[in-house]
C-alpha cells in the first residue's frame, strides 16, 4: 500500500465512498469569503448536502493557479480582513458541525511565513486533516515531509498531464490522502469539455502504483462527475461551488452540492 492511503482520513473518506457509491466529492471554497461565518456555514452545507471531503483555500495576494472566480472571492475576502489564523478558527468550527475531513489549500510561503512546524501543530489543534500545496514540489518539499510525518497529517501533492513518469511516482510515493490529478494545464475554471488527458493521467497514474486519485479543474456538473469516477476515485469542484456562493449564498451553494453529489452516486 502507497503512502496515499496509510493511516489518512482523507484516502479513508475517499475509499468509502468507492465503497459505497459511484466515487469521492470534493468541494473547495475560500476562508471568508463572503464572510467568514458564511464561509464556515457554506463548508458544512457542502457536507450535509453529500460531499466527502472539504478543501479549504488560504486567501492569498497571488493566486497563480486560481481562476477569476476564485481570485475574485479571495481578493473579497483578503478586504474582510481575513487573515491565516482565520482558517484554523474555519477548520475548528467546521469540525465542530460535521465529521467530514478538512484539508487546507495554500501556497507554501504563508506557510513558511508562519512556521512550518507551528503551522503544523495548529491545524492539528484545530482538527484538519492535512495541506494541499500546489506550488509546492515534493523536490523542495523536505521539511513539510518531516513535518507531516511528525503530526500524521495528510500531504497533498498535484500530478499534471505534462509530469514525466518519474514525477508521477514521485508525486504517488510523497502523497497521503489522494493525489491532485490536474484534468488540464491552465488555471482553476468550470469548463465544459473536460480534457481527455485528465483519463490519460489517470491511467498512467495506475500503472506506476497510483491509488486515491481525485480529478481537479474545471468540473462544474453532475455528468462530468460521473464522468469522471468512471476510472478516477474523487472528483474535485471549486469554481461552480464559489460561484454558486457568490450568486446565491449558502443556500445555493448547498442546492449545487446537492446536485453535484448525484454524479457520485448518491
Amino acid at each position: 500500500m502507497t503512502s496515499t492511503v496509510q493511516n489518512s482520513p482523507v484516502a479513508g473518506a475517499i475509499a468509502a465512498a468507492n465503497t459505497q457509491r459511484a466515487g469521492a466529492l470534493v468541494g473547495y471554497l475560500p476562508v471568508g469569503f463572503p464572510t467568514l461565518d458564511e464561509s464556515i456555514d457554506a463548508a458544512v452545507a457542502l457536507v450535509e448536502n453529500g460531499v466527502d471531503v472539504i478543501e479549504l483555500g488560504l486567501p492569498y495576494s497571488d493566486p497563480v493557479m486560481d481562476g477569476p472566480v476564485i481570485q475574485a472571492a479571495t481578493v473579497q475576502a483578503l478586504k474582510n480582513g481575513v487573515r491565516l489564523h482565520d482558517a484554523f478558527t474555519a477548520v475548528e468550527r467546521i469540525r465542530s458541525r460535521v465529521d467530514a475531513p478538512v484539508l487546507l489549500m495554500t501556497y507554501w510561503n504563508p506557510v513558511l511565513q508562519y512556521g512550518i512546524d507551528r503551522f503544523a501543530d495548529d491545524l492539528v489543534s484545530a482538527g484538519g486533516a492535512g495541506l494541499i500545496t500546489p506550488d509546492l514540489t515534493v523536490d523542495s518539499g523536505a521539511d513539510w515531509l518531516a513535518t507531516s510525518d511528525r503530526t500524521g497529517l495528510d500531504r497533498v501533492f498535484l500530478a499534471a498531464p505534462t509530469s514525466t513518469d518519474e514525477r508521477l511516482k514521485l508525486a504517488i510515493d510523497s502523497s497521503r490522502g489522494f493525489v491532485y490529478t490536474v484534468s488540464t494545464m491552465g488555471i482553476t475554471g468550470a469548463r465544459a469539455d473536460l480534457d481527455a488527458a485528465a483519463r490519460t493521467l489517470v491511467g498512467r497514474l495506475r500503472a506506476q502504483g497510483g491509488e486515491s486519485l481525485c480529478v481537479g479543474i474545471g468540473i462544474s456538473t453532475a455528468d462530468q462527475i460521473a464522468e469522471i469516477l468512471s476510472y478516477a476515485d474523487g472528483a474535485i469542484v471549486g469554481s461552480a461551488l464559489v460561484k454558486a456562493l457568490a450568486d446565491g449564498g449558502v443556500d445555493a451553494v448547498g442546492r449545487l452540492a446537492a446536485e453535484l453529489s448525484v454524479g457520485a452516486g448518491r
